[in-house]
């Protein structure tokens, strides 16, 4: 035991040593990701007088919000506050400038939100933008409050890439080998990376009905709520109506499993793609590395039958260009193709995101030129093309993937379908969401039949804005006692089907700054922080709490 106890206690030492050897920065708080979060939460920190450091894997800030997605998912806007609301505020500013109208007049734009005019004079807001145009608020955010930002930096997510003690994070380390200690850390990414580096469980897929007492989480066969599924009958072999030819690209021959079962299949995931049909700003589509026309035979089968939607998610943002979403039976949406994504290693996660590339810019090059397409579709489709002015560093196409989701954290209060749908009264809210409970389809597979049909598919929309309990971002305490999770929140799939907006991780990553702060002033894990100081400091910073 003796010898056992010497030989733990030289490894410690040199293991200290190791680490104090690198290259090594401090702050009080460390905050890692380059989310809308990420960058709200840093902001936060500074506005309360405390130092903080931004670790961002990503080179751009803002993730989605400035990664394509502008057409935002606002719900009810009276419930976004704070720091959220300001980021809103910040673009109407921007849109206010005549030379912000650089590819078309402001009177030429047609001001259509979801729910919501894109320009709300009223609140002086702007919820619809160009890519370049949220992330120059994010970066103008970054520049006044003088934040120190650290980027392509990436969690070393082995063994010894985080340093703990007790149940406590002590510092993390990067892949470039440098380390950064705080005394609370905040996890901003999409994929949760350092909450599962720090040990914290999480949940990833879909839970079975039973687990939380809910209706539409599990595999949902047959539930169509958004029409993204085969309307017609369509055969899913290469030769129709011979299963002995095998599936066409993309189907899956497993069965898609029994209705409110769980399963570890992730919803969708796409770029949103910026288009422009300016002829001066556009980069038309050409045919991309390994291009195979027959990937996207199903989609040729659906144009046969009648289909003529290709175009009704070509959400016009500023500028004559769109943030263009999935829609339909076959779109932009690569189903099947992420389920090992959330706990996938640095390179298969790279594999990934090529191959969602590759099979997005195959799909609109198949739309402009394949002669199976409609004429009237191909002769629309080539209108547009690739914004010059958009993501200038790689050809006009999006930074970002949207992750829609990976892992949810299992923590110390978690949100369920009758939370997100306001049917209960949560404990300790820091902020609320009011977006339907959407998830994309999972999965595509063939039915008894013999036809090919989507699944996973759900669109149900609260009654009224609902709160979002401070449980839901905190780990449980005797797993890490100073970490906080706004983006991978503890939440059901389905509840997080709501919770995933943007506008939302940027309320709750205020929130976790806020609680962050006054854990390190009151010298308490943010678990033990008496929720009247955090609400009174939230409802101060004018966030939206309850109805």
């Amino acid at each position: 035991m003796k010898i056992i106890a010497c030989t733990l206690s030289v490894l410690t030492f040199f293991s200290t040593a190791l680490w104090g050897q690198r290259s090594s920065r401090r702050a009080d708080v460390i905050v890692y990701g380059g989310t809308s979060a990420a960058v709200i939460a840093a902001v936060q920190v500074k506005k309360m007088g405390k130092s903080v450091l931004v670790v961002s894997p990503d080179k751009h800030l803002g993730g989605l919000s400035a990664g394509g997605l502008g057409f935002t998912d606002t719900g009810n806007k009276e419930v976004i506050g704070g720091l959220s609301r300001e980021f809103y505020q910040r673009l109407y500013q921007h849109y206010q400038k005549p030379d912000a109208w650089r590819w078309q007049k402001q009177n030429e734009y047609g001001n259509k939100g979801q729910g919501t005019p894109a320009i709300d004079g009223n609140a002086r807001t702007m919820w619809i933008f160009e890519p370049h145009a949220a992330e120059q608020v994010f970066e103008d955010f970054a520049k006044e409050y003088n934040l120190t930002i650290y980027r392509d930096e990436w969690l070393d997510r082995s063994a010894k890439g985080i340093r703990k003690n007790n149940g406590v994070i002590k510092s993390i380390r990067t892949l470039k080998g440098t380390v950064y200690e705080g005394k609370m850390f905040i996890d901003a990414t999409y994929e949760g990376d350092l909450m599962a580096a720090a040990g914290v469980k999480y949940h990833v897929g879909r839970e079975a009905n039973r687990v939380y007492n809910e209706t539409h989480n599990g595999v949902q066969v047959g539930v169509f709520q958004h029409g993204h599924h085969f309307k017609a009958n369509i055969s899913p072999y290469v030769v129709p109506g011979n299963p002995k030819s095998g599936l066409l690209p993309g189907v899956s021959p497993d069965d898609p499993g029994m209705n409110g079962e769980g399963d570890n299949k992730i919803q969708a995931y796409c770029f949103r793609m910026c288009l422009s049909n300016h002829p001066d700003n556009r980069i038309p589509f050409s045919k991309p590395a390994g291009y195979d026309p027959n990937r996207y035979e199903l989609l040729a089968r659906v144009f046969a039958s009648g289909w003529r939607e290709t175009f009704d998610k070509y959400d016009p943002i500023p500028n004559r260009k769109t943030d263009t979403n999935n829609h339909g039976p076959f779109s932009t949406d690569y189903l099947g193709k992420n389920y090992d994504y959330p706990e996938a290693t640095y390179e298969r996660r790279k594999q990934i995101i090529r191959d969602h590339e590759l099979y997005q810019k195959g799909l609109m090059y198949f739309l402009q030129n394949d002669s199976r397409v409609p004429a009237d579709v191909r002769e629309t489709m080539q209108q547009w093309g690739l914004p010059k002015d958009e993501f200038t560093d790689n050809g006009g196409w999006p930074h970002q993937l949207y992750i829609r989701e990976a892992r949810r954290m299992l923590g110390e209060f978690v949100m369920t379908e009758a939370d997100a749908l306001g049917k209960t009264t949560v404990p300790n809210p820091i902020g609320m969401g009011s977006y339907a409970l959407d998830a994309h389809n999972a999965q595509r597979f063939v039915k008894k039949d013999g036809f090919v049909q989507n699944e996973g598919d759900i669109g149900v929309h609260p009654e009224r804005p609902y709160s979002i309990a401070y449980g839901s971002i905190l780990p449980k305490e005797n797993e890490c006692r100073n970490l906080l999770v706004p983006v991978c929140v503890s939440s059901s799939h389905i509840a997080y089907g709501s919770i995933r907006m943007e506008p939302v991780f940027m309320i709750l990553g205020q929130s976790a700054a806020t609680a962050a702060v006054l854990a390190i002033d009151n010298k308490v894990s943010p678990q033990r922080l008496p929720y009247e100081k955090l609400q009174a400091v939230l409802l101060k910073d004018q966030q939206r709490l309850t109805n």
